[in-house]
């Protein structure tokens, strides 16, 4: 099965489009005992949280892949302008959502120059 595309722009070069509708996907993910003890360590010497970055990478592909079913549940062939947006819900969970417009391809019609 061929993968959705999903694209950051508005425009898809050469494929013509009309616009489905707003599609989402959300996840929201808790830091475990184990995280949160290491981030602590690392905040007092500073640097990358590296299983903090890894939890948000996960959480954007669950995010996207759920933006995907979201689509393709709604008929289309694409999303465009796909976007993201994280926050925290509370000092232990991080939320992140991917949005975007979905579209449903359409093909031109050819031009009969015997009208």
């Amino acid at each position: 099965m061929t993968q959705l595309l999903v694209t950051t722009t508005e425009n898809i070069p050469g494929q013509p489009y009309e616009v489905v509708g707003e599609v989402f996907g959300l996840t929201t993910q808790s830091k475990n005992l184990v995280r949160n003890i290491g981030a602590g360590l690392k905040g007092l010497v500073g640097g990358e949280i590296k299983d903090y970055t890894k939890m948000l990478e996960e959480s954007r592909d669950v995010a996207v892949n759920r933006l995907r079913d979201n689509a393709s549940a709604m008929g289309a062939d694409a999303v465009v302008m796909m976007r993201f947006d994280t926050g925290s819900i509370s000092q232990d969970m991080q939320s992140v959502a991917a949005y975007g417009t979905a579209v449903r391809f359409v093909t031109k019609e050819p031009i009969d120059d015997n009208e």
